[in-house]
């Protein structure tokens, strides 16, 4: 695995390094629960009944959202250098990744999948919102779903800060955990992106698009009016297309809301701003629900509810693991890991694909080309994060500074 130099590793590692464990560790599980399909196929087809590795890795990197989202929020204490923070934190590589598979299947090294007759400006549009999982569009990377769900929790976050009830984390966490329990027991199974079948996928993009820039450009306004206003349009915006027109179950969009306020709720206990004991409370909570609605709705189309289980237990354990030993040396190679984790976790599809379209999928194990394919992924990340990741960041920092708080 690649070192990396005292210069990749960000300043404040020493403070938050049990955090870029935690993502490096969920990053490599996603990775196999990918490039399994292609080198370990048997293997996987026992192991997922029992255990969804997928769910493990992005409920983990979940936990680490919440955790640390908002409380970049609070700190900088202004909207506007937030949304360019994470504007510029998140797009500059997804770019690259999106022009390297588009660049790969002209090529004819890869295959992009099928829009279902979506038209081309549709696709686009749904895709540069991030929010392309919660408009009806099917993703252009599989990986890329995740995205959507964590700009619906920023829209929220924003919303909570700018009507001053950000902390109440907790409160939050609870109420979306028991609204999915809820929709569980009255039996609320709504078709994958309902709201795009009831009003149509283009229609819904370009409202959700304009209501989405509208929230963004408000919340970041002089007149505290605006702000509340933008802030309250995402925040509605979040809270109608994550249940209603998600790609997964309902009861799971809410859950993936409850865990990331749940992270900031352990923040927030961390920082003496709440107690141990109602973030605990809150934690039981969110994780029961969270179980019984798994329980209840039984085995969905890709997973099933044991394995579910399993691997939602299995991040909240390992979140509270990295939790307790957060005061504890962590080993510099893990650390360097959480911090190439974004890039691993968007450059892993697009190597795949090409291998998939070059070499094709075993129909053995093969563990040797599973090794092989993280010796070449693992660098290659480490160069994206170098010359894609770090010179968006730091020109995000440098418009930030820019920008005077309202």
């Amino acid at each position: 695995m690649s070192r990396l130099p005292a210069s990749a590793v960000p300043a404040h590692a020493s403070r938050l390094g049990w955090l870029d464990a935690l993502r490096g560790i969920a990053a490599l599980v996603v990775v196999f629960d990918h490039s399994s399909y292609s080198f370990m196929a048997e293997f996987r087809r026992e192991l997922m009944p029992e255990f969804n590795t997928s769910r493990y890795g992005i409920m983990v990197f979940f936990l680490v959202s919440g955790y640390i989202i908002p409380a970049s929020l609070e700190r900088r204490g202004c909207v506007r250098t937030f949304w360019i923070g994470r504007l510029f934190r998140v797009y500059p590589l997804w770019a690259a990744v999106v022009t390297a598979v588009l660049a790969a299947n002209l090529l004819g090294f890869a295959h992009v999948r099928d829009f279902g007759g979506q038209s081309i400006t549709s696709v686009a549009v749904a895709h540069v919102t991030l929010l392309q999982e919660l408009l009806g569009t099917p993703n252009l990377l599989l990986v890329l779903w995740t995205l959507s769900y964590e700009m619906a929790f920023y829209l929220l976050v924003v919303a909570l800060f700018t009507v001053r009830l950000h902390q109440r984390s907790a409160e939050v966490a609870v109420t979306l955990a028991l609204l999915a329990a809820v929709s569980v027991l009255v039996g609320v199974a709504l078709p994958a992106s309902a709201l795009s079948g009831a009003v149509g996928t283009g229609l819904l993009i370009a409202l959700a698009s304009v209501a989405m820039v509208a929230a963004i450009c408000c919340a970041g306004a002089k007149s505290p009016a605006l702000r509340i206003l933008g802030g309250v349009v995402g925040g509605v915006l979040a809270l109608v297309l994550v249940p209603f027109n998600g790609g997964v179950p309902m009861w799971e969009g809410l859950v993936i809301l409850a865990v990331m306020f749940l992270g900031t709720a352990v923040h927030r206990a961390e920082r003496g701003e709440s107690t141990w004991r109602y973030a605990a409370c809150a934690a039981a909570i969110v994780v029961a629900c969270a179980v019984g609605c798994a329980y209840t709705y039984g085995d969905g189309d890709n997973f099933t509810r044991r394995g579910w289980i399993v691997a939602f237990l299995l991040a909240v354990l390992t979140f509270g693991a990295g939790l307790a030993l957060r005061r504890r040396r962590i080993p510099r190679w893990l650390v360097g890991l959480g911090t190439i984790s974004y890039s691993v976790y968007l450059v892993h599809p697009v190597l795949l694909a090409v291998s998939d379209g070059t070499i094709g999928r075993w129909q053995q194990d093969n563990p040797v080309l599973e090794i092989a394919f993280y010796a070449v992924l693992l660098p290659l990340c480490v160069l994206t994060y170098r010359c894609v990741e770090v010179p968006g960041q730091a020109l995000g920092r440098k418009l930030a500074g820019r920008v005077q708080p309202p």
